[in-house]
């Protein structure tokens, strides 16, 4: 195993090969997937790039684990030379693959022909770079589960496009919109007349900024990067809207800073652990 991939424990996943060779991720025992859905009352949890210290980020493995395990999670968009979007974190391909290049100067079929999972573990060789349409055909797989998935745009110009593919798929109402959308009011309104239903967050770093989101009118979620109180909590609920945090305050291994969030009444917590969260939650 690579020093990029860590080892599984007994509420972790481990690696399988198909007999065609096509790397994927098993569950160790069914009473963990049984037993993963949250209770009422808890946070909605959303895996960062999927599950990045156990899959290679950003790919259809990762992202299958996920929802075997009724876990949400986050992708990232970029968009090629020849305009087609595909979830990769970084404007180039050189981190998470075996090529070079920047994404906007390469066409999808040659970024199709990448390895994007050889470099996490030689287990997941023959991971490809997927398009957002393949995430969400496989978002659309898993409908009846009770999942989040947070959409991070980092191309621009790309957001209605998005929200056409999710429609297509009948995936919308999982979707949120992260990325560019928190701090661009004028993109939150173009997602939003594409589809009334989009679901799309306006930022608040700190409690200074906490007022000006929470009155947006184009956003249905307030995006927090602080440990909110009950009290913010509560007026975000009582004007019908969300609230999802992310940042440092959760995005580590915090117990305490998780336990914060579901005490309040947060809504969805974005995190690089959402294994032990789940955990977590689902002791109380």
């Amino acid at each position: 195993m690579s020093c990029h991939a860590e080892s599984a424990t007994s509420s972790d996943l481990v690696l399988g090969t198909t007999a065609s060779g096509i790397t994927m991720i098993r569950l160790i025992t069914l009473l963990f997937l049984f037993s993963v859905a949250a209770s009422a009352g808890q946070p909605l949890v959303v895996a960062h790039r999927g599950l990045l210290r156990h899959a290679p980020e950003n790919t259809l493995a990762s992202f299958r684990a996920c929802l075997e395990l009724r876990i949400g999670f986050e992708f990232d968009v970029e968009q090629t030379k020849d305009g087609h979007l595909v979830c990769i974190h970084d404007n180039t391909v050189d981190r998470t693959t075996d090529g070079t290049g920047r994404v906007s100067e390469l066409t999808l079929k040659q970024i199709q022909t990448l390895d994007a999972g050889r470099w996490f573990d030689p287990r997941f060789t023959g991971e490809n770079v997927p398009t957002v349409e393949e995430v969400l055909q496989l978002a659309a797989e898993y409908r009846q589960h009770n999942v989040l998935i947070a959409v991070d745009l980092k191309a621009e110009h790309v957001g209605q496009q998005v929200v056409q593919l999710a429609l297509k798929h009948k995936v919308l109402h999982r979707l949120i919109f992260i990325g560019r959308t928190i701090q661009d009011p004028k993109l939150r309104r173009q997602i939003r007349n594409e589809s009334a239903k989009a679901q799309t967050a306006a930022v608040a770093n700190n409690t200074n900024e906490f007022a000006a989101a929470l009155t947006d009118a184009d956003a249905s979620w307030v995006y927090v990067r602080f440990l909110p109180t009950k009290q913010q909590v509560e007026a975000v609920h009582q004007a019908e809207k969300r609230v999802f945090i992310a940042g440092a305050t959760v995005s580590g291994n915090v117990p305490a800073n998780w336990e914060h969030t579901v005490q309040v009444g947060v809504d969805a917590v974005l995190t690089d652990y959402p294994l032990p969260l789940r955990s977590m939650t689902r002791t109380r």
